[in-house]
């Protein structure tokens, strides 16, 4: 007798859970489903636009080939050009050249007529524009056909290689940055004067950033130079002045702490200029020199001070720390007393306390050096000075479109220049004397 395979009926209990696996699948197969018809619809609308907005630009030229000619198979006694078929052509599309048909159109003596839309359309500047922005969100050109869209299978395309990128990417932000160290300075009404550095690959690179009476941020000039020395820094500072920086008026300068930067400052300023160090670089100078039980009071006792009303009763609390550290940390001391009062010029002026803030230290130039050097770590060979000084200017031309005004400026900046002005009076018969003398 042949036996059949019995049939396993679900229990009670397995029905719903088949139910869950059942409905599991049917919502995985559809989402599948929309994914796939999603890319599909994405795929389609684009090569719809690339395809009418192919055909709405050859409807374009050829309107413009209509006024230069003339209509069509029409005798015009006064027609001074023909049509003069096709030719192949390239235009910038999406990030890259993709190759079309062009129509031409010549005079009666044989010269070619120039179509203003093909002209604006096959300009080189685009893709430079394009090169720049990749890289500095930091697309490498390996991968900058990566990043691209797609386009439709018709259109042959190039000028996305590796070497062509590179090349526009060279010819931008060369044409960048002789604009910007180029700028003329003349009409910046500045208050304040920032410096700070930064070294890439053995260069030091100098940035000075300029903030105007109402408190908005320029980037007034770049300088590279093999250490950050007084030369360095005169140099800086004299092609400012030789592009329209003012340096006959009064300027606070808020400088890291370097006594190369503080001299290069007066060497170009003298007395005009009233000197601010950071007080951030200088708590840190002095906590490093300090064993680490101390360092947390030390930095401490130095932050209060500095938060102090006035300038007198800070350096009274500054210099009581300098005792106290004086005979078991003489390094740590010898550092605090080393610029103690400037560290306290713009407590002198009498801001308010959110500029005295931010005008205490190099924190604004900071984050600017920052961009620079997020930018600069992405490169993995450096080949010459130029080719850094071209990176820093495209960082900080790309940093400096973010900026925004200085925090406090509203009603600090007006209290700022008003005792810019009185330091200025104060000092013009000091100079006169000098001068005379």
């Amino acid at each position: 007798m042949k036996k059949t395979a019995r049939k396993i009926r679900p229990t009670e209990d397995a029905r719903p859970q088949l139910r869950t696996v059942l409905a599991e699948a049917a919502a995985r197969a559809q989402l599948q489903l929309q994914l796939e018809l999603g890319e599909a619809m994405r795929r389609d609308l684009r090569e719809f636009v690339i395809a009418a907005g192919t055909a709405a630009l050859h409807a374009v030229l050829e309107e413009e080939r209509t006024q230069a000619v003339g209509p069509r198979y029409e005798h015009l006694p006064t027609r001074h050009a023909r049509r003069a078929g096709s030719a192949p052509g390239e235009l910038v599309m999406g990030g890259r050249r993709v190759q079309v048909r062009r129509p031409r159109a010549r005079t009666l003596d044989g010269s070619e007529i120039q179509l203003p839309s093909w002209a604006a359309y096959a300009a080189e500047d685009p893709l430079h524009e394009r090169a720049v922005n990749q890289m500095l969100v930091g697309v490498s050109t390996r991968r900058y056909a990566r990043s691209l869209e797609p386009l439709a299978a018709p259109l042959p395309e190039r000028g996305t290689s590796r070497s062509a990128v590179s090349r526009r990417f060279v010819v931008a932000t060369q044409k960048q940055m002789d604009k910007w160290l180029g700028r003329d300075l003349s009409q910046l009404d500045l208050g304040v004067l920032m410096i700070d550095g930064i070294v890439i690959a053995e260069h030091v690179m100098l940035v000075a950033l300029g903030i105007d009476s109402d408190g908005k941020k320029h980037v007034l000039g770049v300088r590279e130079g093999a250490t950050e020395n007084a030369a360095s820094c005169t140099a800086l500072l004299t092609d400012l002045r030789d592009r329209g920086l003012r340096t006959d008026r009064a300027v606070l300068v808020v400088i890291d702490g370097g006594k190369a930067l503080a001299k290069a400052v007066r060497n170009v300023f003298g007395a005009l200029a009233i000197v601010q160090r950071c007080q951030a670089h200088k708590s840190r100078n002095v906590v490093d020199q300090l064993p680490e039980e101390l360092r947390p009071s030390v930095r401490q006792a130095m932050r209060d001070a500095y938060a102090a009303n006035d300038a007198d009763r800070a350096r009274t609390m500054l210099m009581n720390l300098v005792r106290r550290l004086r005979d078991d940390h003489p390094g740590a001391a010898a550092s605090l007393e080393e610029g103690l009062d400037e560290t306290l010029s713009v407590k002198r002026l009498r801001v308010s306390k959110r500029l005295e803030r931010q005008l205490s230290t190099t924190n604004a130039i900071e984050n600017l050096m920052g961009s620079v050097r997020e930018l600069a770590r992405r490169v993995k060979r450096w080949r010459g000075g130029r080719m850094i000084v071209r990176w820093t200017v495209t960082a900080v031309a790309d940093a400096a479109t973010r900026f925004r005004r200085i925090t406090g400026a509203r009603d600090g900046m007006t209290q700022l220049m008003r005792a810019l002005a009185q330091h200025e009076n104060s000092t013009a018969p000091v100079a006169s004397k000098a001068k005379a003398a």
